[in-house]
């Protein structure tokens, strides 16, 4: 069963890890604690709705894009700005605990970057929610832009449990993680629309079954979009780009 974690700002949320030692008085508070799990997440989708709703407005399609830590998201990041150049006028939110360093890593690439860190004022959320990227949104010129990616925090848990208002979810999953963890972490894969296979370059090094994390891949989320890449050296990353320029263009050509 999931323990629910209670956070500096007071929000709550639960996590997926094994219940030990005494469990004694769990039963009366259990019916309260969902309550007030369902109440968060009530508003969190209405805040989610506001953000889709304004993304709407500006014309604008939103990636939630999720991993663990180390996946490589931010360097595919960086490879995907330079790839869009002069097809999707692209904008960034970075969302981490703390520091500046991966949103430092995207600036001056040709996309505005908006930093929302979570321990300033959000209490070091493992997680992006919607008010929190709502936070950022008004840092971003959003009427002069096709497409933003969200960067959620590193996390293959949380992440996937919160709308942020994202017309698609994508995730990033490096094959230095193992082949089981489409099997352990199932919620973010299902979650997803497409699951980008990074750090592909290293496979010919590793003790590392493909076939074996594709089965397992499918197992939990049989529809979505699988691509293999190597941000590191580019190999890959024309197909991940190509399927973020369809996604915008369906996007825009769907009725209204």
């Amino acid at each position: 069963m999931g323990r629910f974690h209670h956070h500096a700002d007071g929000s709550v949320h639960e996590h997926d890890h094994r219940d030990v030692g005494d469990h004694s008085g769990y039963a009366d508070t259990g019916t309260e604690r969902v309550t007030v799990l369902e109440t968060i997440l009530a508003e969190n989708d209405r805040t989610a709705d506001r953000n889709r709703s304004d993304f709407v407005d500006a014309g604008v399609t939103t990636v939630n894009l999720m991993s663990s830590p180390g996946a490589g998201k931010t360097t595919l990041l960086k490879r995907t700005i330079t790839s869009l150049s002069g097809q999707l006028r692209l904008g960034i939110l970075e969302g981490d605990i703390a520091t500046d360093l991966d949103a430092y890593e995207l600036e001056g690439l040709g996309a505005p970057v908006s930093l929302v860190n979570t321990s300033a004022g959000f209490g070091g959320e493992c997680h992006l929610d919607a008010t929190m990227v709502r936070s950022g949104l008004g840092r971003l010129p959003l009427g002069d832009l096709d497409l933003l990616i969200i960067e959620n925090v590193g996390n293959l848990v949380c992440p996937a449990e919160f709308d942020v208002g994202q017309h698609s979810c994508a995730m990033v999953s490096a094959i230095t993680e193992g082949e089981e963890k489409p099997l352990k972490y199932p919620v973010m894969f299902r979650a997803c629309d497409v699951v980008v296979i990074n750090k592909i370059d290293l496979l010919p090094h590793l003790d590392f079954d493909l076939g074996l994390f594709l089965a397992n891949v499918r197992a939990v989320n049989p529809k979505a979009t699988l691509i293999e890449v190597s941000a590191r050296t580019g190999e890959g990353v024309d197909e991940w780009r190509q399927w973020l320029v369809e996604l915008a263009h369906r996007r825009v050509s769907a009725p209204a």
